[in-house]
């Protein structure tokens, strides 16, 4: 509450915002601008700064519910302060859903906390930008879906359909479902949210759809991984190239953009191709694997990306909470490296974000060292993705086979017993604390014993 009352006192301009910078311009400009194109019943097609699916609309027209009692900025600055109280609400949830008469998870609670104190800590570490854009309401759409992937995978596909809708990037939840029957419901649902979302707005607003041609023009901005060869380009080389703002962010502009540009275009899909091969190699599944592989998916694509916007960092933020919450010591450096990350970005921006653009002082040394930790936070992830899921050290099969006991595995006889490694949810759908027919209590997500916790046992009594 404390530091959330900070950022609310932040954006309300109760206090200056390091750098001087008016963060709040995209709402109280841009998204209120769009605000008004949409209750006029049209998306912005010919504003270059609206670059998202339709769904978006629905997050932009949001704060017009508490029209009567606050300002449009105002009102925006409520609600995401509410989807961050969401995303903890759900955190805590997990974490308690561990069965509170078995003395062993009760001692294991503190560890399974720091996915909730890492959400606690690394909203505050991206500033007051973390309310001054929409991607809270995203994360918490995601941040849901991932908590619910394996005791209600329809639930995660909609959930899942629904952020993809607003923003994109969520759609990268789906790679890590196992395979069989929980893949064909979550996808499956997932589809048909999206479709359904996409054939009404196309119904009732025009240019919805506009938005799949809105990334074409889109340049290297000054603050991805790939801007970085630009940055020593202007710096060590006197490169001639210049920073203009272009679709509502900085983008360089010159000889040699263009082959940048491309080049982390080529890198996105070799990525993209690795994550297919991940997916149809990997073997042993886990009730946090959907975490951990949106973890590996979403960072390879933000430093492989043309764009990296500072408020990208958030999505990251809630994915390592999802997976520290889940299971500890498999992505547990990667997570932490993210909220490092985090913490450097507020310097980049928008403290020192004069400097990121001029390509001087202390804001470029900021920016090489936030993208070098994104950068080994990625291939740290990707790596234990790999090891945990496709090469199986004796140790994670070992964690895996205690895993199973005390559950019911729906799906050993639709995958013909081909995916035996993994859990998909207790009997029955049964609720957190009940005893099954069998005297066995289900256990959640947070409770199994996997591979990286193998002194975690089931509450059956091993």
């Amino acid at each position: 509450m404390a530091t959330r009352a900070v950022l609310l006192a932040f954006v309300c301009k109760v206090f200056t915002v390091p750098g001087g910078m008016d963060i709040t311009s995209d709402v109280s400009v841009i998204y209120h601008g769009w605000f008004e194109q949409l209750s006029a019943g049209a998306f912005p097609s010919q504003d270059v700064t609206w670059q998202y699916p339709p769904a978006a609309a629905l997050v932009i027209l949001s704060p017009g519910l508490l029209a009567g009692l606050l300002d449009y900025a105002s009102a925006f600055f409520v609600l995401a302060c509410a989807a961050d109280a969401a995303v903890l609400a759900l955190l805590l949830y997990a974490v308690r859903r561990r069965n509170p008469r078995d003395a062993r998870a009760d001692a294991a609670r503190p560890r399974h906390r720091a996915g909730v104190w890492a959400w606690v800590a690394g909203v505050p570490l991206l500033g007051p930008t973390a309310y001054a854009r929409y991607d809270l309401m995203v994360t918490a759409l995601a941040v849901a879906a991932l908590l619910a992937a394996t005791r209600h995978p329809r639930m995660c596909g909609m959930l899942a359909g629904l952020g993809a809708m607003v923003k994109v990037w969520p759609i990268l939840l789906l790679l890590g479902t196992r395979r069989g029957r929980t893949t064909r419901t979550v996808w499956l649902t997932a589809l048909a949210t999206a479709v359904v979302l996409a054939a009404g707005f196309a119904a009732t607003m025009p240019g919805s759809l506009d938005f799949l041609a809105g990334q074409r023009g889109r340049g290297t901005e000054v603050e991805s991984v790939g801007s970085l060869a630009l940055h020593a380009a202007r710096y060590f080389f006197d490169w001639d190239g210049r920073v203009l703002l272009r679709y509502g962010s900085m983008e360089f502009v010159g000889s040699g953009v263009r082959l940048v540009t491309d080049a982390a275009m080529v890198v996105t899909g070799a990525c993209f191709g690795w994550l297919l091969l991940w997916r149809l190699r990997a073997r042993t599944w886990a009730p946090d694997t959907p975490a951990q592989a949106s973890l590996a998916a979403v960072l390879v694509f933000v430093v492989t990306s043309r764009v990296l916007s500072p408020q990208y960092l958030i999505w990251l933020v809630g994915l390592a909470a999802v997976c520290l919450t889940l299971r500890t010591g498999r992505q547990a450096l990667p997570a932490w490296l993210v909220l490092a990350a985090t913490g450097l970005t507020q310097l980049e921006f928008p403290v020192w974000f004069t400097d990121v653009v001029t390509g001087e002082g202390p804001g470029l040394l900021v920016l090489a060292v936030r993208n070098a930790l994104l950068v080994a936070a990625a291939v740290l992830a990707c790596g234990r993705l790999w090891r945990t899921t496709v090469t199986g050290t004796r140790k994670d099969r070992a964690g895996s086979q205690d895993g199973r006991e005390g559950r019911h595995d729906e799906e050993d006889q639709d995958d013909g017993g081909a995916d035996r490694d993994g859990t998909d949810g207790a009997r029955g759908g049964a609720l957190p604390g009940m005893r099954g027919p069998d005297g066995v209590r289900p256990l959640s997500p947070g409770t199994d014993p996997g591979p990286a916790a193998p002194s975690h046992t089931p509450a059956t009594g091993r």
